[in-house]
């Protein structure tokens, strides 16, 4: 099989490196892709491996436009419930509004399967760019991705190498300067609270710089709670409750996320906790809805609508640094303490 790594990035695959690298004629490439004819289970294994190990995205724009891009910008993102990805879609669309470019949301439920699926749904659109959340992906998304001919951004995270251009923040220097403060603030006996870790990288790199920085300090995670479901009040509220009943001499507790972090409060100011002076709390993403809270829960604000905005500069030629490509712009969350850290 031809070598993935000989095809020049810049041009977009065909029928033709698809068929040279199966051993199969352009024709029977053609019919397999497109599920028609008969074709052996052996034959269209042979082309279906090729096209995936190449990364081939078929053009399903016809005739005289198959060689065009057309005006879309793929956005491909976990979660629509989570209260984060809007504002990266709003960051987005504001920079887009005037260019002509219009986004299209494909989400992908933290599967790295579906993530697969939706990127080569959208490359096959031929769109003018691609916007994909995180940089963790199969080898197939990649291999599609830097075979595309069109800007890629990768969002929301740095800590990587970047198929061609990233942009986001350190979650591992996040999750640093999140336990310095906690340590600094005098608490010791430490829980985590995590929601999606399976296949949400950047909350497990934020947990991996959070102990990093506990472990610099003579300190361990004394407790720790996860949950594989979405963010919820309510499941905050469950994970709260199982981590003080099991350990009740906890003095802080840690959560991936905003959400999760609200129930935890409301559940500690429902039993009457000493907040911030006994029991310390804090989330990650500094989103609107910890504004309504009977106090500010502490957090770190993740640059959610910069990310968009610089994200889709890039794409649409408008980037800051007056290249096309190839940039990681890394970005910088502030903590806010808010009233549940001692000061």
């Amino acid at each position: 099989m031809t070598n993935p790594s000989a095809f020049d990035p810049r041009r977009a695959l065909t029928l033709r490196d698809v068929s040279e690298a199966s051993g199969v004629s352009e024709m029977t490439v053609s019919r397999v892709l497109r599920n028609r004819g008969d074709v052996s289970e052996a034959t269209r294994e042979k082309v279906l491996q090729a096209a995936r190990a190449l990364g081939y995205v078929p053009n399903k724009i016809a005739g005289a436009l198959a060689s065009q891009r057309v005006n879309l910008v793929g956005v491909v993102i976990p979660s629509l419930s989570n209260m984060v990805f809007p504002e990266v879609m709003t960051g987005i669309s504001e920079v887009l509004e005037d260019t002509g470019l219009q986004p299209v949301v494909g989400v992908t439920n933290y599967s790295p399967d579906r993530e697969e699926s939706v990127i080569y749904e959208m490359l096959s659109w031929r769109p003018t760019g691609l916007i994909v959340a995180g940089l963790e992906h199969s080898e197939a998304a990649r291999a599609m991705m830097a075979q595309a001919g069109v800007p890629i951004v990768e969002i929301m995270d740095i800590d990587g190498t970047p198929i061609d251009s990233a942009v986001g923040i350190s979650h591992r220097r996040a999750g640093r300067q999140m336990a310095e403060a906690i340590v600094a603030a005098g608490y010791r006996r430490i829980a985590f609270l995590g929601t999606q870790m399976t296949n949400d990288f950047r909350a497990k790199k934020r947990l991996e710089g959070f102990e990093e920085a506990l472990a610099k300090a003579g300190l361990a995670l004394a407790d720790r709670e996860f949950y594989s479901g979405g963010s919820a009040l309510l499941k905050g509220r469950e994970m709260t409750h199982s981590v003080l009943t099991r350990s009740p001499d906890i003095d802080f507790l840690y959560y991936s996320n905003d959400m999760i972090g609200a129930g935890g409060l409301l559940y500690c100011l429902e039993k009457g906790l000493d907040v911030p002076g006994k029991m310390g709390l804090a989330g990650f993403n500094g989103v609107e809805l910890l504004d309504g809270l009977p106090r500010k829960l502490a957090t770190m604000d993740a640059c959610r609508l910069e990310i968009g905005r610089r994200a889709a500069e890039i794409i649409a030629g408008k980037s800051h640094q007056g290249v096309v490509g190839g940039e990681v712009i890394e970005l910088f969350p502030v903590l806010q303490p808010g009233d549940t850290i001692r000061h």
